[in-house]
């Protein structure tokens, strides 16, 4: 191995390890002169805005007539009893006219009913007294609903199968059926006109906002005779027509409460006959025709999810004859489950 004056040559393995080591303290000095790396951008996401929950206010409330039919087509049960009072040559009596309805909605729209009614009478003085069940009805409802504007059409039938029908029926239940008739205003008159098969018909139309309801409502019905014959006392017509209409206003003054005032007409379109002494006597235009008025109020309580308990009592007066002649003053109890 030669030498030099400083001692002994380096190898050229030596000198390979200096040549690295002098390129890689050249590539550290060059990155120690590079800027520090940027940190990564970090993206911030806005939380997504929150749903919108859409609201839909509950319908205004409706103020349910006293002897109108509902401009709705719902599940219900009503008790609905009317006692009326009169007199005849001074003598006092009193007739107490209960009807049952349930109904089932089988549609948004469309509901099933039926209406079942019994009647007591007291008779004055020595007239016949007496009780009855009367002809049910069977009808269905249909009823839409347009912003504030409510409608309802009605088709039904009062079948012939109530007490007291024929030529040899007793007495005081005819009297009974009779008196049920003024007692409901003429309302009802198909139900109590027990030996008449009556087809049902009617419209209703309601203005429902804020705290405001009136509605009015036509009916006609066409009755054709079921049972007697022409000797019988209370069949005497082969067919009569009749026809009701209705103005109902109501209001509410608290959500629980409100007030209904109703005008009720009835009259008959044909012309009834009555035997007397055997013979048919024609009505007379005052006996023809019924109006009467109602007034009173109606508590809304909510009794279970999605039941509704609506009970009112009303009074109500007969303004024109025949009724207006026997003093005719009616109170009306009505108590409607809604489902």
């Amino acid at each position: 191995m030669k030498t030099t004056a400083f001692g002994r040559r380096p190898s050229s393995l030596t000198t390979c390890a200096l040549a690295s080591l002098a390129a890689i303290a050249a590539r550290l000095a060059s990155a120690a002169e590079l800027p520090p790396p940027a940190p990564e951008a970090t993206t911030v996401t806005s939380p997504p805005p929150a749903a919108a929950v859409s609201v839909t206010p509950p319908p205004p409330p409706y103020s349910l007539p006293w002897q109108l039919r509902p401009v709705a087509a719902v599940t219900a049960v009503r008790s609905d009893t009317s006692v009326a009072f009169y007199d005849t040559g001074g003598v006092g009596g009193d007739t107490v006219a209960t009807l049952l309805t349930g109904s089932y909605q089988l549609t948004p729209h469309l509901a099933p009913l039926v209406k079942l009614g019994f009647v007591q009478n007291d008779a004055p003085g020595t007239s016949p007294s007496g009780d009855s069940f009367v002809n049910p009805i069977v009808g269905v409802t249909y009823a839409r609903r347009v912003q504030a504007f409510r409608w309802a059409v009605f088709a039904g039938a009062a079948i012939p199968v109530g007490q007291g029908s024929g030529d040899s029926a007793d007495k005081g239940v005819v009297a009974a059926n009779k008196a049920a008739q003024a007692a409901r205003s003429g309302m009802d008159n198909s139900m109590f006109a027990v030996n008449y098969f009556t087809g049902i018909i009617g419209a209703d139309a309601a203005y429902v906002d804020r705290n405001l309801t009136v509605q009015v409502e036509a009916t006609l019905f066409q009755s054709l005779r079921a049972h007697g014959d022409d000797a019988g006392a209370a069949s005497t017509d082969a067919a009569r027509t009749n026809a009701t209409t209705g103005l109902h206003l109501g209001y509410f003054v608290i959500p629980a409460l409100s007030f209904g005032a109703e005008l009720r007409y009835q009259r008959y379109l044909s012309t009834p006959t009555s035997l007397v002494m055997g013979a048919k006597v024609p009505y007379n235009d005052g006996q023809k025709d019924t109006t009467t008025v109602a007034i009173g109020p109606r508590a809304h309580f909510a009794i279970g999810k999605g039941m509704f308990l609506r009970p009112g009592i009303s009074y109500s007066r007969a303004l024109d004859q025949p009724l207006s002649g026997s003093s005719y003053n009616m109170v009306q109890v009505d108590l409607p489950v809604v489902f």
